[in-house]
């Protein structure tokens, strides 16, 4: 018995200085996990702080939501629905300004889907250099990845505002805080996807004695081109809802409309408005959708 003592693997020093550091690794990961927990709970403890975000404010102000929800509902009558935009309480009546609304909805799509190519173009430009694995120059990568992230960090409306102030009321300046924004979110997502691509193409282009370009063109592009189209739709799907809100700043739209309804206390103009605009990006979403998958499914013949 005192043999099979001696011969225990677990008395063996390196077995115990192994089991001694994995506890000290455990007590590390704890207490790395309570600092954590406390850091995150003591920060949302003063972001509800600064934020006011208490429940009594909220329950006071709720009431006030509902209100003007309530106010901004049209007073329909069943009996004259279909009247005449003369006739209060038709469907006429509410949407007596449609034309008008219409023109200015157009003009919100054209600024969205001008805004997405033009970003869409600009990110395939610089998600090449971009990407790690495709550049060898290390400050062309750093460089392209802090402008992306410029272009991405600063919101549109604020690009919004400098080109209103710049270029004046009107879509331009919509067109154009789409355009940069969308190119630095685009180019990110772009970049990552570039990340991934299998080096096997890209050495058989560089070894028949292919240039840059020519990897990029034949050798990462088609391996890519249907997860660049997916984020595409998908970022012209967000250029909708986000075109609405640049109006409000000037920069042309539906959103300028909106605004000025909603200044004026034009209630049942503001529902109908925004009932329009919930309606459009309903139809553009569900339309992306179905493009999004029609493009995931040519990835086998790309």
């Amino acid at each position: 018995m005192t043999e099979h003592l001696r011969s225990d693997p677990t008395d063996r020093p390196a077995v115990r200085a192994f089991e001694r550091h994995r506890q000290e690794l455990r007590a590390k990961r704890r207490r790395g996990a309570i600092l954590f927990w406390a850091i995150l709970l003591v920060a949302v403890a003063v972001s509800v702080n600064v934020a006011q975000f208490f429940p009594q404010r909220l329950l006071a102000g709720l009431p006030r939501v509902g209100d003007y929800l309530f106010a901004t509902l049209p007073e329909l009558r069943p009996d004259v629905l279909f009247e005449g935009t003369r006739t209060e309480g038709s469907l006429a009546y509410w949407y007596f300004n449609l034309p008008k609304y219409l023109l200015l909805l157009a003009e919100t799509i054209n600024m969205a889907l001008i805004g997405t190519a033009l970003g869409t173009t600009g990110a395939l430009i610089l998600c090449f250099p971009a990407s790690h694995n495709l550049v060898r120059s290390t400050w062309i990568y750093t460089a392209t990845r802090r402008l992306l992230e410029f272009c991405r960090a600063v919101p549109e409306i604020i690009f919004a505002i400098l080109f209103v102030y710049t270029f004046g009321v009107g879509p331009l300046a919509g067109v154009l805080a789409l355009a940069i924004h969308t190119a630095g979110a685009l180019g990110k997502l772009f970049s990552e996807v570039n990340e991934n691509v299998p080096a096997g193409p890209i050495e058989g282009v560089r070894g028949a004695g292919g240039s840059w370009l020519q990897e990029m063109r034949f050798a990462v592009l088609p391996q890519v081109l249907p997860n660049f189209l997916s984020y595409a739709l998908l970022r012209f799907e967000i250029n909708i809802r986000s075109s609405s809100i640049l109006g409000f700043v000037g920069a042309g739209g539906i959103g300028q409309e909106l605004y000025y309804v909603i200044s004026f206390n034009h209630y049942e103009e503001v529902s109908a408005i925004v009932l329009l605009i919930v309606l459009t990006v309903t139809s553009i979403d569900l339309l992306s959708a179905r493009l999004r998958q029609m493009a995931a499914g040519q990835e086998q013949f790309l």
